[in-house]
């Protein structure tokens, strides 16, 4: 009995030991497995972490700016005026077209004036008696053989004469409506056979060339508005066409309801493409001329914290060490930009992203000034931010770029 139990003893301490043997190596497969399913899934999950982007580039360069005050206003007619009758009557003839262009003192309206006609003719001969009478009793003077109240009678009669005939006249010459200027007249309302009222417009007659064009800056702008200073004008009827000219005036005080002051300036319209009355927008210069670094303004991701901008770099992302900091040692030199000169639409070598913090100055249409933060030469993102971070691999593909115009239009549908 005694030797079975000592035989018992060594077979239950070998079953333990092949027992916790199996345990451990049990743990230690699950462990390995855990670890090298985490090791693969890091793998895996670092492979996945930056995928390649496509996104469209521009190489920023310098661009002059020239600064300008912004301002809306009206067109106006150097000389204009709706022309009217000062006399009454009915209307004998219309001696133009509507709408065209004519001569200074060119015959535009007459009235019937047969009856002030007559009566001018009588008064001349009224006037050429008084003369004859004038004359001989200056001869009669000179004999003594009238009296001098007598030949100062005559020739009062005279006078009074001739300024019947020269009132006359101009009651004439008031039934003739002629251009006061060179112009070009409007649609002309009147046809013969019509009553015309005193004071009733007939037609409007414009001078197209130069005009004027009015508008309104703040007062903290009018130490900019010095007379002969370039402006810009455009206009709603003609999107693609800017009209130049120079400031010619400003008011002496400022509004006292707005605080504006207005201003005139002249521009030339030798096309008349200008009419009065138009609405216009003015850009004023004002200040020296600007160089900034131009980006559209969709390369620029805005956010509180900073604006920012992709830069694109050639080659692979750098190798981060556990601050995410890149490692010098491994990376070597400082990465390089893409050469700008690729054909739109090649991917060739391998590219990355880093994000950059900059500073954006003024705006200019669809153009943004970049103040500081890049340089000029980098490439940077203009188009696909929203699916970037930094190192992530980038194709370029230029083919579509976004709008880049300092003036644009909306497109008419």
């Amino acid at each position: 009995m005694a030797d079975s139990k000592a035989l018992r003893k060594p077979n239950q301490r070998k079953r333990l030991i092949i027992v916790v043997l199996v345990v451990v190596i049990l743990f230690a497969l699950l462990i390995g497995f855990n670890t090298f399913k985490g090791i693969m899934i890091g793998k895996f999950m670092k492979s996945m972490a930056n995928p390649t982007q496509t996104v469209s580039t521009m190489t920023t360069e310098y661009q002059d700016w020239q600064p300008h005050v912004q301002a809306v206003g009206n067109v106006r007619a150097v000389h204009g005026a709706d022309l009217a009758f000062d006399v009454a009557g009915l209307v004998e003839s219309v001696d133009v077209k509507s709408g065209v262009d004519v001569k200074k003192g060119q015959v535009l309206v007459k009235l019937v004036d047969a009856d002030d006609r007559a009566k001018l003719e009588a008064l001349k001969a009224t006037a050429q008696l008084a003369s004859l009478t004038a004359q001989r009793s200056k001869q009669q003077l000179a004999v003594q053989a009238i009296s001098k109240a007598q030949y100062d009678a005559d020739m009062a009669s005279l006078k009074n004469a001739q300024a019947n005939v020269d009132a006359q006249q101009a009651l004439v010459d008031k039934k003739t409506l002629r251009a006061p200027f060179a112009g070009r007249i409007g649609i002309i309302t009147a046809n013969p056979g019509q009553y015309i009222t005193v004071g009733n417009t007939v037609v409007t007659l414009q001078q197209l060339d130069p005009v004027y064009v009015d508008f309104t800056v703040p007062q903290s702008s009018l130490d900019q508005m010095k007379v002969g200073a370039p402006v810009q004008v455009t206009v709603d009827a003609f999107r693609d066409k800017t009209f130049s000219g120079k400031i010619s005036a400003s008011d002496p005080k400022v509004n006292l309801s707005t605080r504006n002051v207005g201003v005139e300036a002249t521009v030339a319209n030798p096309d008349e493409l200008l009419v009065p009355g138009m609405f216009t927008k003015i850009a004023a210069n004002s200040g020296a001329t600007q160089r900034y670094l131009t980006l559209p303004q969709t390369a620029i991701s805005y956010a509180p914290y900073g604006d920012t901008v992709f830069v694109v770099h050639e080659g692979t992302p750098p190798e981060r060490d556990a601050n995410g900091e890149p490692a010098k040692a491994k990376t070597g030199a400082e990465p390089k930009a893409p050469k700008s000169s690729a054909p739109a639409g090649n991917t060739g070598p391998s590219h990355y992203v880093q994000q950059v913090v900059v500073t954006v100055g003024p705006t200019r249409g669809d153009q943004v000034a970049v103040l500081s933060g890049i340089k000029q030469g980098d490439v940077v993102v203009t188009s696909g931010q929203l699916k970037l971070r930094n190192d992530t691999p980038v194709d370029i593909n230029n083919k579509v770029q976004p709008a880049f115009d300092e003036n644009p239009h909306p497109v008419e549908q």
